[in-house]
């Protein structure tokens, strides 16, 4: 049984106009020198999208049942490290396209923890989706779409699939709004790392 810490119903929109209402300026990142944005597009592309510090929203904590049985609460599972949170279904075609990504950066990268929201699908078909991929990190089952709307609050779930990067601090840093590529999510975790000028 799912539970959160708080619960919003949700109008999902566009994602700029949500980011716009949440007092979020859009602006394309130089990628120079200069002057950090509030949020900037990955490679001009408006459907990823990097949030400099100091304009990043608490992701809300929630806790449910992962696709194995076990009890999970996001924050003691992030423990203190940057979170790669994908919101995805076994029955979504451009998550198949995703997972072999996610996949490969999850084992690759130890110091990035991974955790998936598994929406309106079965245990079943998810675990077998995991493996056919060989997806190694949890995936929290959201049949219900709790997790999904709560996340509403904070960055719209307009679409699955959708890739969110939660920082140290358990802020949004970083969002891919539909299927993530290796250039898009790795540009927002080396800025969020530190690894890349942000």
């Amino acid at each position: 049984m799912l539970k959160v810490k708080r619960r919003t119903a949700v109008a999902l929109a566009v994602a700029g106009a949500v980011l716009l209402a949440g007092g979020f300026t859009a602006a394309t990142w130089s990628g120079g020198g200069g002057s950090t944005q509030e949020v900037s597009y990955i490679g001009g592309n408006t459907s990823a999208v990097y949030y400099a510090p100091g304009h990043r929203k608490l992701a809300p904590d929630f806790s449910g049942t992962t696709l194995t049985g076990a009890v999970l609460k996001a924050s003691s599972y992030r423990d203190g490290k940057v979170l790669v949170l994908n919101f995805w279904g076994s029955w979504c075609s451009p998550c198949r396209e995703e997972t072999p990504m996610l996949a490969a950066t999850a084992a690759k990268d130890t110091d990035i923890k991974f955790l998936g929201v598994d929406e309106q699908d079965t245990p079943t078909n998810a675990l077998a989706f995991d493996k056919s991929f060989g997806v190694e990190y949890p995936s929290i089952n959201d049949s219900g779409a709790q997790v999904t709307l709560v996340f509403g609050s904070v960055v719209p779930i307009s679409s699955t699939p959708t890739t969110l990067v939660i920082d140290s601090s358990g802020r949004v840093a970083g969002a891919i709004f539909g299927q993530a590529s290796y250039s898009e999510l790795s540009q927002i975790l080396n800025r969020v790392t530190g690894k890349a000028a942000a």
